[in-house]
């Protein structure tokens, strides 16, 4: 592999880096010469208890095998152990270059039994702990002029998925996030985007059945390992990734229907030109979108 992607000093943050798919890509980072920050609280599944072993765990192993990593056991939840986490890798490595937002955790409930306690702990972890973390890195990847961040958003997000309006809602918010990090960050080659993976972890292992053994958690590392790469070039796109398999997913709008005098019933009458997916576009960005509308302004 002469053309292998290598990583000679570049630090990168795993949340949730303790076990799982975080673990597999502190692995395979670290294996290519990455200085990796293991993030892990040691929780549950549901985010409650702590266990300061587990990011502990996953630094021996990568020393075992020649990388270097350290432990940081700080909350992604809150803004002052987002900080914390970020001035981990400051002070063991002197900068920060790569953010994976892997962090997560469940609180499955159908909608109409959803509680504030079930919703607010996925969105404070998910969400707000991807901006808590990465607000901090991104000021010193700005500064820099390098940077790359991946969010583990989900299909039950993108696609939807019954019990999980807290998950899936907090997951298709990162893919907002990503967006606009991808806008925001191009003009200082800061890159950023999504994964949706579908593996076999302690959170999904009583969902998976037989499935699962196809679901190695090391087969989504490679993408991530790539996405996290300076060789990227993809930005502020959503990849679905598992089992050895990698497809994009878009958000796509078609070409639509317009009048100057648009009434209820157009909207009826038109709904099959309206939604015909016949040469629909894929907007990079908010101005991109705005441009399908200039024809029918005229």
């Amino acid at each position: 592999m002469s053309d292998a992607l290598g990583f000679d000093g570049k630090v990168v943050i795993i949340t949730g880096g303790g076990g799982g798919l975080g673990r597999e890509h502190a692995l395979l980072m670290a294996s290519r010469g990455a200085l990796v920050v293991i993030n892990d609280l040691g929780g549950s599944v549901d985010g409650t208890g702590s266990d300061k072993g587990a990011a502990e765990r996953v630094v021996d192993e990568i020393t075992a095998a020649g990388g270097e990593a350290v432990a940081d056991t700080n909350s992604v939840a809150t803004p002052e152990g987002g900080a914390a986490i970020v001035q981990s890798a400051i002070d063991a490595f002197g900068r920060v270059d790569i953010v994976i937002n892997n962090a997560g955790i469940l609180r499955d409930k159908s909608f109409h039994n959803m509680e504030p306690d079930l919703m607010n702990p996925v969105f404070d972890v998910h969400l707000k702990g991807a901006f808590h973390v990465t607000q901090p890195a991104w000021v010193r990847m700005r500064e820099q002029g390098y940077g790359r961040i991946v969010s583990t958003s989900s299909a039950a997000g993108i696609f939807g998925n019954f019990g999980q309006t807290n998950y899936g809602a907090a997951k298709m918010g990162l893919v907002g996030f990503t967006r606009v990090l991808a806008v925001e960050g191009a003009k200082y080659n800061i890159k950023a985007n999504a994964i949706a993976p579908l593996a076999l972890t302690r959170m999904t292992e009583d969902i998976m059945g037989a499935l699962g053994d196809k679901l190695d958690p090391g087969l989504v590392s490679p993408l991530v390992t790539y996405l996290a790469h300076e060789d990227c070039e993809p930005s502020g796109r959503i990849f679905s990734v598992g089992g050895g398999r990698v497809a994009e997913v878009f958000i796509g709008e078609t070409q639509g229907w317009a009048s100057p005098t648009l009434s209820p019933e157009d909207v009826r009458d038109q709904w099959g030109t309206i939604t015909d997916r016949e040469g629909y576009a894929v907007p990079a960005n908010l101005a991109e979108e705005t441009g399908m509308f200039l024809p029918f302004l005229k």
